[in-house]
């Protein structure tokens, strides 16, 4: 019954080993997807706002559209906490005893990569654009190019990292639960224990030992119910 599973995870109680949890899919994509935020987050923070050698006030360095990299900013950041929120979900996942819970967690991983997926989707298309349709003369030192580029590029794996989580998230989903393994509503074993009747085994078959140890009429032996002699 080790072997036995409900979305994923093993009986709750168990110790968290971590070499084994860094190791999972889940966990490796989950970390790029972290890191992708990371990365579309600084470069637009800390680049991606320029100005022309005669302007005090900095622009946006995607058409000088403020939306734009107020987008790939807020959508970095929020992405970030949705990635150490989940991950910290992870770790604890194993320890939830209800496969209720467990099937709510599942599901929530699955919706909210789907949303980040399509977002980064949006958003990708968004930045190509309006990096497209800038105009050299509004940059003519040719800054922040390179993080522009940088925040497109990613923005466009983090399509695919979020989607694969989301993937993984039904395979998760597909797995189901052991019923022979865990319950809707976890009950404490002892609990469980303590609380079951104690039955003997056999039932009123079997009469008590100042009964000369016989059995009941129904199942005494008469020659009827057993092995017959066959004559040859």
């Amino acid at each position: 019954m080790e072997g036995m599973q409900a979305y994923g995870a093993g009986k709750a109680g168990g110790a968290f080993d971590p070499v084994t949890f860094f190791q999972q899919p889940p966990t490796v994509i989950r970390i790029l997807s972290w890191l992708f935020s990371i990365v579309i987050f600084g470069c637009i923070a800390n680049e991606g706002y320029i100005n022309k050698p005669n302007e005090v006030e900095e622009f946006c360095i995607f058409n000088r559209n403020q939306n734009a990299c107020n987008y790939g900013v807020f959508m970095g950041s929020m992405a970030f906490l949705s990635c150490v929120a989940f991950l910290a979900l992870d770790v604890y996942f194993p320890q939830i005893s209800s496969v209720k819970d467990r099937k709510k967690a599942v599901l929530a991983d699955i919706g909210v990569s789907a949303f980040w997926s399509f977002m980064w989707f949006v958003g990708f298309c968004f930045l190509a654009n309006q990096w497209q349709v800038s105009k050299p003369e509004d940059n003519p030192l040719k800054e922040g190019g390179d993080a522009a580029r940088a925040a497109i590029t990613f923005a466009f794996f983090s399509i695919f990292t979020w989607a694969v989580q989301s993937f993984l998230g039904f395979q998760r989903y597909k797995l189901g639960a052991d019923s022979a393994l865990f319950s809707h509503e976890y009950t404490d074993p002892s609990q469980d224990a303590a609380g079951a009747p104690y039955s003997s085994f056999g039932g009123d078959d079997v009469e008590s030992p100042g009964g000369g140890g016989q059995l009941n009429s129904d199942g005494a032996f008469d020659g009827t119910g057993g092995y017959q002699r066959q004559d040859y």
